[in-house]
């Protein structure tokens, strides 16, 4: 029973230090360049998919990032920025919440990849979306970055089971055979 305890006790003080671990080999990777920021939208919410009749092209039908949600995102674009961390290139989700999270970071301009819209709303397209981020993702050689504001299903999806909190970053490479492997994971800055 002792041993029991020993173990768990040594198993508890050991996971503050694998988050750490984890955080700092995003980072790593980020500043070494040619990885992939799969970025959930910051606190949207309202739950989870959208309101009933919602339409893409107007953002008022659609969940929207809270005054909180705007701030992390400022705050976030300015963590990578203090961290100096370049991206070559900015996809976003089409939906509002995605897109103004990108446009919040300033980070540079996002253009809208369809392909890494809601499965939670696509849901009969759920394999075709996930092929297609994973080979957007194995494509991607750097020499910089490319960040990807997207949902936490989506990201879930991509990587095998990890639905990250909102404006939690998840590093990633791609692989062969249009595999997804995690780096590690940068949470939102605490203010």
């Amino acid at each position: 029973m002792l041993r029991i305890l020993i173990a768990c006790i040594v198993a508890l003080a050991a996971m503050p230090g694998a988050s750490l671990a984890d955080e700092a080999a995003a980072w790593r990777a980020l500043r070494m360049g040619g990885h992939v920021a799969l970025m959930r939208h910051t606190d949207a919410p309202g739950g989870v998919g959208d309101p009933p009749g919602f339409k893409l092209d107007d953002c008022a039908t659609q969940r929207n990032l809270s005054d909180r949600g705007r701030a992390e995102a400022r705050a976030i674009g300015a963590r990578l920025k203090a961290e100096k961390i370049a991206f070559g290139s900015i996809l976003t989700s089409p939906w509002c919440r995605c897109t103004e999270t990108a446009r919040l970071l300033d980070l540079g301009p996002a253009k809208v990849a369809p392909t890494f819209g809601n499965v939670v709303v696509l849901r009969d397209q759920v394999e075709a979306l996930t092929q297609g981020g994973r080979a957007v993702i194995g494509s991607w050689e750097g020499p910089t970055n490319l960040l990807v504001v997207t949902h936490g299903a989506n990201i879930q999806a991509l990587t095998g089971g990890y639905n990250p909190a909102a404006g939690e970053i998840v590093v990633v490479a791609g692989g062969s055979g249009g595999r997804v492997r995690e780096v590690g994971r940068i949470p939102v800055p605490r203010s």
